[in-house]
């Protein structure tokens, strides 16, 4: 299938952030683009202000005429009644990383791979190469506060994309250069076990044609590639040394056998997202990028929406909301807070993200959510899940040993937080807890 032969497109789940991402390429290059999605957001929102056809309602009958391709989302449920009538017409339908595989090809693709960290290093290192005048495109996990965007638009032959490990969807690319984060498990529904998991992103590697940059802890195999280690540790080709706090945010020195920058900011806190720095210093540096453009990009970065987001900060109150919705991420976001705030008690909210993973690492999520002070959980949102028996928040409640947790619903959320109003307030998941923070940052702190 060739791009430049599709005119119109309809995307179901329109409102995800990796198909929206791609919507707004194709309209970007001429394409008359439509899609439906099951509520509006503010996401939606701001495609049908550029554009974009969003319809609101899971009905065949209002379907777009003359569309040339659909494509689709894991998240659509299979008895969807618009997937089903197009699954009995003519029309192409892809996945969304077909539809990435085909927009990569023929360009100088860079990738970020694993299962932590995606986002925040692809918009970072995407944001250090437009500093330094290397105008690449990107599909980005997340909306960047210095875009305003998931998609970034350039005019060069370098595009950066998340590959995604979800229903094996990576192995539609064949990157240039990668960037692969981490291997701990997830999405287990998917691979079954977590060695079927490695496996497949060994896979994955096998596929990139020129250099791998790989956090220092996972262990390589043999590929045709050129494999540099990134890490904070000793042994690393690129080297984080001497984290510190910097509020907001911290610095650092960065060093290889040939090279040693010292004192870098970044607004972003907690040793992962240093590392993510450093991953995404490493790719630019093979690029070409010079030390002061890098600097200036790191000290001028504002971040990612939902990503260590700092939603409200006075003398006395602070509230971050941060995606994180994996044992490991929960663990360093909280680590991150300590480390900016290690006198205050932090408050935590958390949805959990999938019956599925919040079975597979029940013992996990209980350790980490541990080590808030007080704890709210929320029921786990189901996404394009359906229930599993005996898999629910108080499952997971009754699996921790701190004093101050409970498990409520969201209305009952806003009235414990107008009661007690958290100093250091910390939300997290992937569900659409995001579409409370602006509620919870209205009515808790900018209510007097």
């Amino acid at each position: 299938m060739n791009i430049n032969e599709i005119n119109r497109i309809d995307f179901l789940g329109i409102g995800g952030i990796g198909m929206s991402a791609i919507a707004r390429y194709l309209k970007s290059i001429g394409k008359e683009v439509y899609g439906y999605d099951k509520v509006q957001t503010e996401l939606t929102i701001a495609l049908e202000n550029e554009g974009i056809h969003v319809r609101y309602t899971e009905d065949p009958n209002v379907l777009p005429e003359k569309i040339d391709l659909v494509v689709i989302t894991p998240a659509i449920p299979k008895d969807h009644a618009e997937w089903l009538h197009y699954q009995n017409t003519d029309i192409p339908i892809l996945k969304r990383a077909e539809i990435l595989g085909l927009i990569s090809k023929g360009r100088r693709t860079i990738t970020v791979a694993g299962t932590h960290g995606k986002t925040t290093t692809s918009t970072l290192l995407t944001y250090i190469l437009h500093c330094s005048g290397i105008k690449c495109s990107a599909f980005l996990g997340g909306i960047s506060v210095n875009f305003d965007s998931n998609y970034i638009q350039g005019d060069c032959d370098w595009v950066v994309m998340e590959a995604d490990e979800y229903d094996r969807s990576f192995l539609q690319l064949y990157p240039e250069i990668t960037i692969l984060t981490s291997l701990d498990a997830d999405h287990l529904d998917i691979y079954g076990n977590h060695n079927e998991m490695i496996k497949t992103y060994h896979k994955f590697l096998s596929q990139v044609q020129n250099k791998i940059i790989l956090h220092q802890s996972i262990t390589a195999d043999q590929y045709s590639a050129q494999v540099f280690t990134y890490g904070s540790g000793e042994g690393a080709d690129f080297q984080a040394v001497g984290i510190a706090s910097d509020f907001p945010g911290c610095r650092f020195d960065f060093k290889s056998d040939s090279m040693q920058w010292e004192q870098l900011k970044i607004s972003m806190a907690g040793e992962h997202n240093i590392e993510n720095a450093t991953a995404a210093i490493s790719v630019a540096l093979q690029l070409g990028c010079s030390e002061a453009d890098i600097r200036t990009a790191l000290s001028t970065f504002k971040g990612i929406k939902r990503r260590f987001e700092w939603i409200y900060s006075d003398a006395n109150f602070s509230f971050i909301d941060d995606y994180a919705h994996h044992p490991s991420e929960i663990k360093a976001a909280i680590s991150a807070v300590r480390l900016l705030f290690p006198e205050k008690k932090i408050t935590g909210i958390f949805q959990p993200h999938l019956f599925s993973r919040t079975k597979d690492f029940a013992d996990g999520f209980a350790q980490a959510l541990d080590s808030l002070d007080q704890l709210y959980l929320l029921e786990i949102y189901p996404a394009r899940e359906m229930p599993m028996e005996g898999v629910n928040s108080q499952m997971l409640l009754n699996k921790m040993h701190g004093k101050h947790r409970s498990l409520l619903s969201k209305s009952e959320l806003m009235q414990e937080l107008k009661k007690n109003k958290p100093e250091l307030l910390l939300s997290l998941g992937a569900g659409d807890i995001g579409a409370m923070v602006s509620d919870i940052k209205e009515k808790i702190y900018l209510t007097k």
